[in-house]
């Protein structure tokens, strides 16, 4: 076993991000340490890099990146239960109820939610640890490139539209942005019967990845004629759910304007600044909502494992390419710039 291994590293301070030899962890109590086959490049990674995005609950002025992740169990500390043994194929919840803030003046009873890679180690690395409770078991026939993304990239759009969008069979639904969220986000409306599905993006490729993944509809965001398009291809009655995938202010009015009677609008997409909407009193007078909506919960993605393992859910598409972990700045650069249009690059150590 060697005593060092890569890791991709965020300081909190400086904002300089690299990959650096840390000493491989060791697994305390309830815990087990995973040997990372692959973990996710996610917008919210290039956010903390940029420093738009700041850890709530970080305890250690350095974080290891990466809330995507897959591996293999490694090792396991004192008081893990069974069935976990060495060998095992998992995959890592993105996050965990804190549970250390007894007493805390912030929040009591406690419900704050830690990120992985956010607020502690993530998985650009080697070797990631985790609490037993997070881990969940990967079938042998799905590949760790497409288990990793599920904790988020596919969680995030699911529980969007399942349980905070409420989405209904036969009922039109609409995604502003087509990429790592906004792909899943069409594909897991047609598994859920929404229907028409309307895709909107200023990008051509990103509207044919949207026809690919399931739209019925794929149309410019720039378009003068965008509500006018979507009425039509809803019959007139508009959308009953629209998701802000993209986290763009200007996509906000466009979507709530294509809201029919009592349409809800899901932010998605972190979109840091003021929220504002051009015609609060339309929305008022057609009853609609605007919903916020972050992460997951862990049922979430024990629901999309069981499709991929039934053949329900289809990831192939979803990984845009694999670079190795001493190349992780590359692949921070490459999702800032968009470059290939990625749905989702992934790293493996």
């Amino acid at each position: 076993m060697p005593e060092t291994m890569l890791a991709g590293r965020l300081d909190l301070r400086s904002g300089r991000f690299a990959v650096e030899e840390v000493p491989v962890p060791e697994p305390g109590p309830g815990q087990v340490r995973v040997r990372v086959r692959a973990a996710g490049i996610c917008l919210s990674d290039v956010h903390l890099v940029d420093g738009e995005l700041k850890p709530a609950f970080a305890r250690a002025g350095k974080v290891t990146l990466g809330h995507e992740t897959a591996g293999v169990v490694d090792a396991l500390g004192p008081d893990v239960p069974a069935p976990w043994a060495a060998g095992q194929r998992v995959l890592l919840q993105a996050g965990e109820r804190c549970g250390e803030c007894a007493g805390c003046v912030r929040h009591e009873p406690c419900r704050a939610v830690r990120t992985r890679g956010v607020d502690y180690d993530g998985g650009w690395a080697e070797y990631a640890l985790a609490n037993h409770h997070t881990l969940v078991p990967v079938p042998d026939g799905l590949p760790f490139e497409q288990a990793a993304i599920i904790p988020d990239a596919v969680s995030t759009p699911w529980a969007a539209i399942t349980t905070t969008g409420r989405v209904r069979p036969a009922r039109p639904a609409g995604v502003w942005g087509v990429g790592g969220l906004g792909a899943h986000a069409v594909q897991l409306l047609r598994l859920a019967g929404a229907a028409p599905i309307v895709a909107v993006d200023p990008l051509e490729g990103a509207r044919r990845r949207a026809l690919e993944f399931g739209a019925d509809v794929a149309l410019d965001a720039g378009a003068v004629d965008v509500r006018e398009r979507v009425l039509e291809a809803t019959g007139g009655v508009g959308l009953d759910l629209a998701l802000d995938t993209a986290g763009v202010p200007a996509v906000r009015d466009q979507a709530v304007r294509c809201l029919g009677r009592g349409g809800r609008l899901v932010l998605v997409g972190i979109a840091p600044g003021a929220l504002t909407l051009a015609d609060g009193a339309a929305l008022i007078f057609r009853e609609q909502q605007v919903l916020g909506h972050y992460g997951s919960a862990p049922g979430h993605v024990d629901e999309l494992v069981a499709l991929a393992r039934l053949g329900r859910l289809d990831l192939g598409r979803s990984v845009s390419g694999t670079l190795p972990l001493a190349e992780a700045a590359v692949g921070v650069e490459r999702l800032r710039k968009k470059v290939g249009d990625p749905v989702r690059l992934i790293l493996v150590p």
